[in-house]
């Protein structure tokens, strides 16, 4: 389970709140009267006859449907008090973060052309409070990653010459929360999700002055107006993908009011290498979407972002040759045109590699990552399944690319009929060249080799060429090298985190055997990633001991929390 607090508040006696969504269990307990009508109207989206086959049986869709519309009021809890940023709890989740974050913020914007809730976005993009260059009290810094809705709105207000306004919501309806981490369709305003989610319109209440509306419920709202000439260092902090995003410049946030509610309660979450709460965020989510992904994405039967590589650099799909009698011994036709409408669609565009297999063979439930691997790899040809993007966009968190945003993308599409039986234990005689050992099987096929630190670059280059095509590692199609082999090895997690997190597909395959055709590449033999750490990665999150120790007092015999967590 997710840890909660990791330090003391240290500004004046707020109640803080984490784990509010530590388990899957929590969260549907939480939007438990809402669900069975967002599944029933999730059915209706798929096959809309079914209401006239069993017409009782969606009886209450209509009545979610009117929770659509969020609700304005003229009065609301929020406004009850103002405060100042210094006085709100100043978190702070790992030791090298910049300053204190809001972990759990909603913050929402409208399109400057278009103002109005059907026109606007609710993201959890972080808040930095306090550290760097900020003015107490006066500013605070949103980062926002790309590819997000808020983006448009600050391009609009830059473009136009605009004021752009931005309010950041804590607390309120549990909807809210979960409804600025939903990767919704363009259209549908997060508003009106979080409506249908908590099973009742969101009331939405203006501040004195004018401004954005806010929802009258929320515990805390900071408001302001977003500088276009100016941004500030934003960061360091410990993210979702296990590492220190590092400091870059992004937009401030000019502070007008602060507002709170009487009794306020300050939800946050400890963010770090998954699984940590954010972890059922994805799972939620899934439930929820993941029928209509055929509706979305046709020909797409599921995808799956494996949380335990960093959600965003590893994603597993399904797709269909529809168009194509389907031939196992074929080239994978329709499946890569599918895999590029996946790569062209919202947050999914974000995935660093995909593996996408046809529905047609059979493959195993995404969910079983283990297994859906082995599938991949009993059947993929290295010389033709391949199929990079480079020079692209990649998560802005992640750092393995060749910039801030700038990485590449490979897809692996690989049908057909089983061609290897893959190895389930190291071959005798295994040779490697100097400076290479410690060989470890991760998973069948799958070989992590501890590699020298890093220098050059060129060291996986010397190590494929060392290797004859008979030689016993090309049994194995796919070869990791790490800086701890022990390490990558001793769990499915620890092989996914390292491998996927710490390799930039244009610059980190290589192949034993490789070989280019009408500027194709592949390769031979064995597939090689180079996932050691390299000097323009971001530094690793490291557990502090001591905070370990105080976090699991409370929930033991005799502590706060005990038989609550």
């Amino acid at each position: 389970m997710p840890r909660i607090a990791t330090r003391r508040p240290t500004t004046r006696p707020t109640a803080v709140l984490g784990n509010l969504f530590g388990t899957l269990e929590r969260t549907r307990y939480l939007f438990r009267d809402a669900l069975a009508d967002i599944h029933r109207l999730v059915e209706l989206k798929i096959n809309p006859v079914a209401a006239l086959k069993n017409p009782l049986g969606y009886l209450g869709v209509p009545r979610a449907a009117l929770h659509l519309l969020p609700k304005k009021v003229s009065r609301g809890a929020i406004l009850a008090n103002r405060t100042t940023v210094d006085q709100l709890p100043q978190l702070r989740s790992w030791p090298m973060d910049g300053g204190p974050f809001v972990t759990l913020p909603q913050v929402y914007s409208e399109s400057p052309l278009r103002p109005g809730f059907r026109h606007s976005n609710l993201g959890m993009y972080r808040v930095q409070l306090a550290g760097n260059r900020y003015r107490p009290n006066e500013e605070v810094g949103i980062h926002y990653q790309i590819h997000r809705g808020i983006g448009v709105h600050h391009a609009e207000a830059i473009e136009r010459g605009l004021p752009f306004r931005v309010s950041v919501f804590v607390g309120g309806p549990p909807s809210l929360t979960v409804a600025a981490v939903m990767p919704l369709p363009e259209g549908l305003p997060e508003l009106s999700f979080a409506g249908l989610l908590g099973g009742r319109r969101i009331e939405m209440v203006t501040s004195p002055g004018g401004g954005l509306p806010m929802p009258a419920e929320a515990d805390f709202v900071i408001t302001g107006t977003v500088d276009p000439a100016k941004t500030l260092p934003e960061g360091p902090f410990g993210d979702h993908l296990g590492y220190y995003s590092l400091v870059h410049d992004f937009p401030v946030l000019r502070v007008e009011n602060v507002w709170h509610r009487d009794g306020a309660i300050w939800p946050f979450t400890t963010v770090g290498r998954p699984p940590q709460e954010d972890t059922t965020f994805g799972a939620f989510i899934h439930e929820l979407t993941g029928l209509l992904i055929p509706e979305v994405l046709p020909g797409v039967r599921a995808v799956h972002a494996v949380d335990a590589a960093g959600v965003h650099p590893l994603l597993l799909a399904i797709g269909s040759e529809r168009y194509v009698p389907y031939a196992p011994a074929r080239t994978p036709r329709e499946l890569l045109t599918i895999a590029n409408a996946i790569l062209g669609n919202g947050q999914l565009s974000l995935a660093k590699y995909l593996f996408i297999a046809p529905h047609e063979d059979n493959p195993p439930d995404l969910h079983h990552i283990d297994e859906f691997l082995r599938f991949m790899l009993e059947r993929v040809d290295w010389r033709r399944d391949l199929h990079f993007q480079t020079r692209t966009t990649i998560d802005t968190l992640d750092y393995s690319g060749s910039g801030l945003n700038e990485g590449s993308k490979v897809v692996v599409a690989a049908a057909g009929e089983r061609r290897r039986q893959l190895p389930t234990e190291l071959p005798p005689g295994l040779r490697l060249p100097d400076g290479f050992g410690e060989p470890r099987l991760c998973l069948p096929g799958i070989l992590a080799v501890q590699g020298p630190a890093y220098i050059d670059g060129r060291e996986p280059a010397r190590f494929c060429a060392f290797f004859a095509p008979d030689d016993p590692i090309n049994r194995f199609p796919l070869v990791v090298i790490v800086d701890d082999s022990d390490f990558a090895a001793r769990t499915l997690n620890n092989f996914l985190w390292v491998t996927f997190t710490r390799s930039n597909p244009a610059s980190d395959i290589y192949g034993i055997g490789e070989l280019t055709r009408a500027k194709h590449w592949g390769c031979e033999g064995a597939l090689v990633i180079d996932a050691r750490v390299k000097p323009h990665h971001a530094p690793p999150l490291e557990e502090v001991p001591e905070v370990e120790r105080s976090v699991d007092l409370l929930g033991a015999p005799g502590g706060p929390l005990h038989g609550i967590i």
